[in-house]
């Protein structure tokens, strides 16, 4: 398959990485040369240099024999024209353009087959659904939605007093007292697809599937006290901060959004008057001090800067703060993620390239293809969501008596309107939906790629 990354920045970086691993014909513009050049160097891609939206760049780039573009500058209305401008030229062409102004969101959606969209991604709108989420239903560090929203894969760490510090799996059920499944663990950087006479330590960090309903319980049986979330302070401006404020609204939280800029202040306030908007800088002790922050149950950390949002999120952990989230743009040093307490962490750029490398995958298989990808333990695990067919193997028998490829687990079974955490008995069939948790060394594009 020919795919063209327009944009090789953030998303379109995080994309090139991943599709380049997965052995596509990638072609990807850029308006700077340095870039390119680092790209380059690091993947087998083929790169172009312009101005992406015109016609004779990407003719240059390959588009009319190509199968996929993707516009991830950032520019909307550069990525609008490209894609408006490569569907032009080639009619079977799939386009997928990043949008993030949300001054437009409505009106693309009406015209998207006018404008010859395949998919629209917005990271900001996916990091704020994200993190919406996690203060609805606090608890976890991180929570994967499946199956509609039926199925979760949640995260949450092993602390030296928890009942689950040096217990194995063969002993979870006493302990959890619900129906729970350990997909993957994470320890010492390392991912691990658990077996049942596996021991859990002090600072692992698990991977949990069930349902909703089950998940609540698990922590109230760990004895994880969670409250709902009242108070929330946002530090930083952005766009995430605009998303996220409007669904917290409706769910009637206390918003406090701290902004060092003055001018994007007054914009917040006239766009989010229910919020309380405050022109200060997150980084000045003086501004905490006169706050009190245990009278918040969460502090959301999302400036622009990484470091920023690292102090932030351990300062706050030291004066008492239950729930903390912090915003990333990189993630790739996993073993300091690991080593510190900055709660959950949220990357929407990692958000974003899921979502379009699920698109690819389904592009590429559209039988048994996975219909949902997500990223778990740093990257190192992957948990994808299939429909069964007829044409899937192995429908019908029980789990026990299946071979499957190394390190890979059906983590959930939906049948007929009814979750399955599986066991050695149970079975999958034509029409059910199952979740599959697979280490990131094991590529698992079709459903039929599961099995020895």
């Amino acid at each position: 398959m020919k795919i063209i990354i327009a944009g090789y920045g953030k998303v379109g970086s995080a994309l090139t990485r991943q599709l380049s691993a997965e052995g596509y014909d990638l072609t990807v513009i850029d308006s700077k040369q340095e870039k390119l050049e680092s790209g380059q160097g690091l993947y087998d891609i083929m790169c172009v240099h312009g101005n992406c939206a015109t016609m004779d760049v990407l003719m240059e780039a390959g588009v009319e024999d190509a199968d996929l573009l993707i516009a991830a500058t950032s520019m909307d209305e550069i990525n609008l024209l490209c894609c408006l401008t490569a569907h032009s030229i080639n009619k079977s062409i799939h386009t997928i353009a990043r949008i993030r102004t949300p001054e437009y969101s409505k009106q693309i959606v009406m015209m998207r087959d006018s404008l010859g969209l395949s998919m629209l991604v917005n990271p900001e709108k996916q990091a704020a659904q994200e993190i919406d989420r996690l203060l609805k239903y606090p608890g976890f560090l991180k929570r994967e939605n499946f199956a509609h929203g039926r199925v979760e894969i949640a995260e949450l760490r092993v602390m030296p007093d928890s009942p689950l510090n040096n217990i194995s799996l063969t002993q979870l059920g006493g302990v959890a007292k619900c129906k729970i499944l350990v997909c993957s663990v994470l320890r010492n950087g390392k991912a691990i697809t658990p077996k049942g006479e596996f021991t859990l330590k002090e600072g692992d960090r698990l991977f949990v599937t069930a349902t909703t309903n089950e998940l609540a319980l698990f922590l109230k049986n760990l004895g994880i006290v969670t409250h709902k979330v009242k108070r929330v302070i946002i530090c930083g401006g952005g766009r995430i901060t605009y998303y996220l404020a409007q669904m917290l609204e409706k769910s009637g939280m206390k918003i406090q959004i701290v902004e060092r800029d003055a001018e994007k202040c007054i914009k917040l306030a006239e766009l989010l008057p229910y919020a309380n908007v405050i022109n200060a800088d997150a980084s000045d002790l003086i501004f905490w001090e006169g706050e009190r922050l245990t009278s918040n149950d969460a502090v959301v950390a999302m400036t622009g800067l990484d470091e920023l949002n690292m102090v932030i999120a351990l300062f706050v952990r030291s004066c008492g703060v239950d729930q903390i989230i912090t915003k990333l743009s990189r993630t790739e040093s996993s073993a300091i993620l690991e080593s510190l307490s900055f709660g959950s962490v949220i990357c929407p750029k990692e958000l974003c390239s899921n979502t379009i490398v699920g698109y690819v995958r389904g592009m590429k298989n559209q039988t048994g293809s996975s219909i949902a990808v997500h990223r778990l333990a740093d990257g190192k695990s992957e948990a994808s969501e299939f429909h069964v067919s007829k044409e899937t193997l192995n429908c019908g028998i029980p789990l026990k008596k299946i071979k499957l490829k190394k390190n890979v687990l059906i983590a959930s079974i939906l049948h007929l309107s009814q979750i399955i955490i599986p066991n050695g008995d149970s079975c999958f069939y034509p029409g059910d939906t199952i979740i599959v948790v697979s280490d990131s060394d094991e590529l698992i594009t079709c459903i039929n790629d599961i099995f020895e």
